[in-house]
Protein backbone atom coordinates (compact mmCIF):
# COMPACT_ATOMS: atom_id res chain seq x y z
CA UNK A 1 0.00 0.00 0.00
CA UNK A 2 1.79 3.28 -1.13
CA UNK A 3 1.82 6.32 1.06
CA UNK A 4 1.94 9.82 0.19
CA UNK A 5 4.13 11.76 2.57
CA UNK A 6 3.71 15.12 0.48
CA UNK A 7 0.62 15.69 1.94
CA UNK A 8 1.67 17.11 5.40
CA UNK A 9 -0.09 14.71 8.40
CA UNK A 10 -2.80 15.39 10.59
CA UNK A 11 -0.63 15.52 13.19
CA UNK A 12 1.46 18.39 14.12
CA UNK A 13 4.11 17.64 16.28
CA UNK A 14 6.08 21.56 15.79
CA UNK A 15 4.64 23.04 19.65
CA UNK A 16 5.60 20.89 22.78
CA UNK A 17 5.64 22.51 26.39
CA UNK A 18 8.55 21.88 28.35
CA UNK A 19 7.09 20.63 31.86
CA UNK A 20 7.77 18.44 34.68
CA UNK A 21 3.96 17.38 33.99
CA UNK A 22 2.48 14.84 31.76
CA UNK A 23 1.79 16.05 28.36
CA UNK A 24 -1.93 14.92 29.02
CA UNK A 25 -3.67 15.67 32.77
CA UNK A 26 -4.89 12.36 34.01
CA UNK A 27 -8.05 14.12 34.12
CA UNK A 28 -8.26 14.55 30.59
CA UNK A 29 -7.49 10.91 30.00
CA UNK A 30 -10.02 9.99 32.85
CA UNK A 31 -12.77 11.44 31.21
CA UNK A 32 -11.58 10.39 27.43
CA UNK A 33 -10.27 7.24 28.03
CA UNK A 34 -11.24 5.76 31.29
CA UNK A 35 -9.59 2.44 30.20
CA UNK A 36 -6.04 3.71 29.76
CA UNK A 37 -6.16 5.37 33.70
CA UNK A 38 -4.21 2.66 35.02
CA UNK A 39 -1.91 1.90 32.19
CA UNK A 40 -1.06 5.58 32.14
CA UNK A 41 -0.17 5.95 35.54
CA UNK A 42 2.15 3.31 35.78
CA UNK A 43 4.00 4.38 32.62
CA UNK A 44 4.44 7.61 34.86
CA UNK A 45 5.86 5.60 37.69
CA UNK A 46 8.30 4.31 35.05
CA UNK A 47 9.24 7.88 33.02
CA UNK A 48 9.82 9.11 36.89
CA UNK A 49 11.92 6.24 37.75
CA UNK A 50 13.91 6.44 34.20
CA UNK A 51 14.31 10.13 34.92
CA UNK A 52 12.36 10.60 31.68
CA UNK A 53 9.66 12.44 33.65
CA UNK A 54 8.02 15.64 31.78
CA UNK A 55 10.16 14.48 29.00
CA UNK A 56 7.87 15.03 25.68
CA UNK A 57 8.27 13.03 22.31
CA UNK A 58 6.32 11.99 19.30
CA UNK A 59 5.53 8.15 19.90
CA UNK A 60 5.01 5.47 17.07
CA UNK A 61 4.03 2.23 16.89
CA UNK A 62 5.13 0.01 14.13
CA UNK A 63 3.19 -3.57 13.96
CA UNK A 64 4.53 -6.49 12.66
CA UNK A 65 2.21 -8.53 9.94
CA UNK A 66 4.64 -11.21 8.90
CA UNK A 67 2.72 -15.01 8.74
CA UNK A 68 4.01 -16.10 11.80
CA UNK A 69 2.09 -13.02 13.78
CA UNK A 70 -1.27 -14.00 13.03
CA UNK A 71 -1.57 -15.82 16.64
CA UNK A 72 -0.62 -12.67 18.61
CA UNK A 73 -3.03 -10.74 16.42
CA UNK A 74 -6.04 -13.05 17.09
CA UNK A 75 -4.60 -13.61 21.27
CA UNK A 76 -5.16 -9.72 21.49
CA UNK A 77 -1.08 -9.23 22.68
CA UNK A 78 -0.93 -6.88 19.54
CA UNK A 79 -3.97 -4.62 20.40
CA UNK A 80 -2.76 -4.92 24.53
CA UNK A 81 0.57 -3.26 22.91
CA UNK A 82 -1.52 -0.63 21.57
CA UNK A 83 -2.88 0.35 24.45
CA UNK A 84 0.38 0.27 26.35
CA UNK A 85 2.15 2.48 23.81
CA UNK A 86 -1.13 5.13 23.70
CA UNK A 87 -1.39 5.54 27.60
CA UNK A 88 2.65 5.93 27.22
CA UNK A 89 1.90 8.57 24.30
CA UNK A 90 -0.31 10.66 26.87
CA UNK A 91 2.26 10.92 29.25
CA UNK A 92 4.80 12.27 26.12
CA UNK A 93 2.71 13.82 23.65
CA UNK A 94 -0.28 16.19 24.01
CA UNK A 95 -2.33 15.21 20.86
CA UNK A 96 -3.10 12.07 21.96
CA UNK A 97 -2.48 10.22 19.40
CA UNK A 98 -0.12 7.83 17.79
CA UNK A 99 0.49 7.08 14.27
CA UNK A 100 0.73 3.17 13.89
CA UNK A 101 2.75 1.54 10.93
CA UNK A 102 1.58 -2.23 9.66
CA UNK A 103 4.46 -3.49 7.59
CA UNK A 104 5.54 -7.26 6.87
CA UNK A 105 7.01 -7.89 3.00
CA UNK A 106 6.20 -4.03 2.45
CA UNK A 107 3.79 -0.96 4.09
CA UNK A 108 0.71 -3.11 4.79
CA UNK A 109 -0.94 -0.31 5.60
CA UNK A 110 -1.10 3.02 8.45
CA UNK A 111 -3.30 4.25 10.74
CA UNK A 112 -3.96 6.13 13.85
CA UNK A 113 -4.97 5.31 17.48
CA UNK A 114 -5.95 7.62 20.02
CA UNK A 115 -7.66 8.76 23.53
CA UNK A 116 -10.84 8.21 21.69
CA UNK A 117 -10.32 5.68 18.77
CA UNK A 118 -8.10 3.08 20.47
CA UNK A 119 -10.85 0.18 21.75
CA UNK A 120 -10.63 -3.27 19.74
CA UNK A 121 -9.20 -1.13 16.55
CA UNK A 122 -6.31 -3.18 15.74
CA UNK A 123 -7.82 -6.39 14.68
CA UNK A 124 -10.02 -4.48 12.34
CA UNK A 125 -7.50 -2.46 10.43
CA UNK A 126 -4.92 -6.12 10.23
CA UNK A 127 -7.88 -7.89 8.79
CA UNK A 128 -8.29 -5.17 6.09
CA UNK A 129 -4.60 -5.42 4.89
CA UNK A 130 -5.20 -8.28 3.18
CA UNK A 131 -2.18 -11.00 3.02
CA UNK A 132 0.53 -11.07 5.63
CA UNK A 133 3.44 -11.50 3.88
CA UNK A 134 7.76 -11.66 5.17
CA UNK A 135 9.12 -9.49 7.27
CA UNK A 136 11.09 -5.97 5.93
CA UNK A 137 12.06 -3.84 8.75
CA UNK A 138 13.60 -1.39 6.54
CA UNK A 139 10.49 -0.64 4.80
CA UNK A 140 8.86 0.37 7.98
CA UNK A 141 11.64 2.34 9.43
CA UNK A 142 11.66 4.71 6.42
CA UNK A 143 7.92 4.95 6.44
CA UNK A 144 8.56 6.36 10.13
CA UNK A 145 11.34 8.53 9.12
CA UNK A 146 9.70 10.31 6.21
CA UNK A 147 6.55 10.80 8.37
CA UNK A 148 8.00 12.45 11.54
CA UNK A 149 10.76 14.55 8.80
CA UNK A 150 7.35 15.70 7.05
CA UNK A 151 6.00 16.39 10.61
CA UNK A 152 8.29 19.44 11.34
CA UNK A 153 8.70 18.05 14.65
CA UNK A 154 10.88 19.74 17.08
CA UNK A 155 10.92 16.99 20.11
CA UNK A 156 12.44 13.66 19.68
CA UNK A 157 10.51 10.69 18.25
CA UNK A 158 9.99 7.55 20.41
CA UNK A 159 9.34 4.46 18.13
CA UNK A 160 7.66 1.20 19.40
CA UNK A 161 8.57 -1.30 16.77
CA UNK A 162 7.24 -4.69 17.38
CA UNK A 163 8.31 -7.85 15.89
CA UNK A 164 8.63 -11.69 16.22
CA UNK A 165 11.58 -12.57 13.84
CA UNK A 166 14.55 -10.93 11.92
CA UNK A 167 13.92 -8.99 9.00
CA UNK A 168 14.09 -10.64 5.37
CA UNK A 169 16.95 -7.96 4.40
CA UNK A 170 19.56 -7.47 7.76
CA UNK A 171 22.07 -5.53 5.94
CA UNK A 172 18.76 -2.95 4.53
CA UNK A 173 17.67 -2.54 8.39
CA UNK A 174 21.47 -1.96 9.48
CA UNK A 175 21.79 0.67 6.96
CA UNK A 176 18.56 2.46 7.75
CA UNK A 177 19.31 2.23 11.45
CA UNK A 178 22.75 3.60 11.04
CA UNK A 179 21.95 6.68 8.85
CA UNK A 180 18.93 7.32 10.95
CA UNK A 181 21.20 7.63 14.12
CA UNK A 182 21.81 11.10 13.28
CA UNK A 183 18.31 11.88 13.35
CA UNK A 184 16.15 12.10 16.73
CA UNK A 185 14.49 9.32 16.66
CA UNK A 186 15.07 6.29 18.96
CA UNK A 187 13.66 2.89 17.91
CA UNK A 188 13.21 0.62 21.07
CA UNK A 189 12.60 -2.79 19.26
CA UNK A 190 10.11 -5.56 21.00
CA UNK A 191 10.33 -9.54 20.34
CA UNK A 192 7.24 -11.54 20.91
CA UNK A 193 7.47 -15.39 20.48
CA UNK A 194 10.35 -17.64 21.63
CA UNK A 195 13.14 -16.42 18.70
CA UNK A 196 16.47 -16.07 19.65
CA UNK A 197 16.18 -12.91 18.46
CA UNK A 198 20.26 -12.49 17.43
CA UNK A 199 19.87 -10.11 15.05
CA UNK A 200 17.97 -7.85 17.19
CA UNK A 201 20.57 -8.71 19.92
CA UNK A 202 23.53 -7.55 16.84
CA UNK A 203 21.52 -4.44 15.61
CA UNK A 204 21.23 -2.83 19.41
CA UNK A 205 24.63 -3.48 19.79
CA UNK A 206 26.04 -2.03 16.84
CA UNK A 207 29.01 -0.15 17.61
CA UNK A 208 29.45 3.65 18.12
CA UNK A 209 31.02 5.82 16.62
CA UNK A 210 32.06 2.90 13.92
CA UNK A 211 28.85 2.24 12.57
CA UNK A 212 26.40 5.23 14.35
CA UNK A 213 26.66 8.02 15.71
CA UNK A 214 25.06 7.37 18.75
CA UNK A 215 23.44 4.45 20.03
CA UNK A 216 19.95 4.80 18.64
CA UNK A 217 17.85 1.43 19.63
CA UNK A 218 17.24 -1.12 22.43
CA UNK A 219 15.35 -4.18 22.51
CA UNK A 220 14.38 -6.59 24.41
CA UNK A 221 12.07 -10.03 24.28
CA UNK A 222 8.68 -9.96 25.74
CA UNK A 223 8.19 -13.47 25.54
CA UNK A 224 5.98 -16.12 23.70
CA UNK A 225 3.13 -14.57 25.92
CA UNK A 226 3.43 -10.74 25.71
CA UNK A 227 0.18 -10.29 26.95
CA UNK A 228 1.34 -11.64 30.55
CA UNK A 229 4.05 -9.37 30.93
CA UNK A 230 3.31 -7.13 33.41
CA UNK A 231 2.82 -3.41 32.68
CA UNK A 232 5.78 -2.23 34.88
CA UNK A 233 7.60 -4.55 33.44
CA UNK A 234 7.18 -3.30 29.89
CA UNK A 235 7.64 -0.25 30.77
CA UNK A 236 10.91 -0.76 32.28
CA UNK A 237 11.76 -2.34 29.78
CA UNK A 238 10.81 0.24 27.11
CA UNK A 239 12.52 3.14 28.71
CA UNK A 240 15.55 1.61 30.18
CA UNK A 241 17.87 2.74 27.12
CA UNK A 242 15.87 5.75 26.43
CA UNK A 243 17.19 8.78 28.57
CA UNK A 244 20.29 6.87 27.87
CA UNK A 245 19.74 7.91 24.51
CA UNK A 246 18.48 11.31 25.39
CA UNK A 247 22.01 12.58 27.10
CA UNK A 248 23.73 11.16 24.17
CA UNK A 249 21.83 12.70 21.47
CA UNK A 250 21.79 16.64 23.17
CA UNK A 251 25.82 15.85 23.46
CA UNK A 252 25.72 15.27 19.89
CA UNK A 253 24.12 18.13 18.90
CA UNK A 254 21.22 15.57 17.58
CA UNK A 255 18.57 17.17 20.26
CA UNK A 256 18.37 20.90 20.80
CA UNK A 257 18.74 21.30 24.71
Amino acid sequence: MAIDYRKRPKIDYRKRPTASAPAISLEKVAAQAPGLVSLYKTAAVSLAKHDAGGQRAAVYLVLDRSGSMRRYYRNGSVQHLAEQTLALAANLDDDGVVPVVFFSTDIDGTAEIGLDAYQDRINPLHDSMGHMGRTNYHVAMQAVIDHYQASGADDPAFVVFQTDGSPTSKAAAEHVLCTASKLPIFWQFIGFGDDEFRFLHRLDDLPVPNRRVVDNAGFFAAGPTPKTLSDAALYDQLLHEFPLWLDSARSAGILKD
